[in-house]
């Protein structure tokens, strides 16, 4: 695993994004999906990606969910994390961004879907920055602007919204005045389109 990884982030495509769209299994969770005796879903969130939707927000960049699954841990977890635009049960995930597009009044490029499988793909095809988990499918990471270092549910969202929090210049407002950390303390060789 990378320990600088600031040179291969697309901060040129990042300075556009206002909103970063997630699938959640394989993305906000590493892909288990564990089911009790009466069929009951649990998930597990990393708390790391939670803060760093978090962060997000503060930058003013929305986070919205597209995802394949309908479950009620997942309407939980936004609901914690102040995700509005939540969109279940999305088999086809291009019909479900111009959905949201037209909800949150934005367009297409000014998104950015972090995703690990296939059925993320076609609406991948028309955002403005498509991103991966470490651990995505070879067709993801084939296709992909950027692959993060880190697994899904495992600080993939993490490291994305440090690099989108980087391009758009909100890093001191929203990092360094709250937590007096530098993104090289963050692991980020800071590269010369965001100094």
């Amino acid at each position: 695993m990378s320990t600088q990884h600031g040179y291969d982030f697309p901060f040129e495509a990042a300075r556009q994004i206002r909103m970063l769209i997630l699938d959640v299994d394989g993305v906000m969770t590493d892909g288990s999906i564990i089911m009790d005796g009466a069929g009951h879903e649990l998930k597990a969130f990393n708390v790391r990606d939670g803060h760093g939707i978090k962060l997000l927000q503060r930058a003013g960049i929305d986070v919205a969910i597209i995802t394949g699954r309908t479950s009620e841990v997942v309407a939980a977890r936004a609901r914690d994390l102040g995700i509005e635009y939540v969109l279940q049960g999305c088999l086809d995930k291009a019909a479900a961004l111009t959905n949201l597009l037209a909800r949150c009044g934005l367009t297409a490029t000014q998104c950015a879907m972090m995703g690990d499988d296939v059925l993320d793909l076609p609406p991948m095809y028309s955002t403005g920055l498509s991103l991966a988990p470490s651990d995505a499918h070879a067709a993801v990471l084939g296709y992909v602007d950027w692959i993060s270092d880190y697994n899904g549910g495992r600080g993939a969202i993490r490291q994305a919204a440090e690099g989108l929090i980087l391009a758009t210049g909100a890093w001191d407002q929203v990092i360094f005045s709250r937590y007096k950390v530098s993104p090289q303390q963050c692991g980020w060789d800071t590269p010369r389109a965001v100094q």
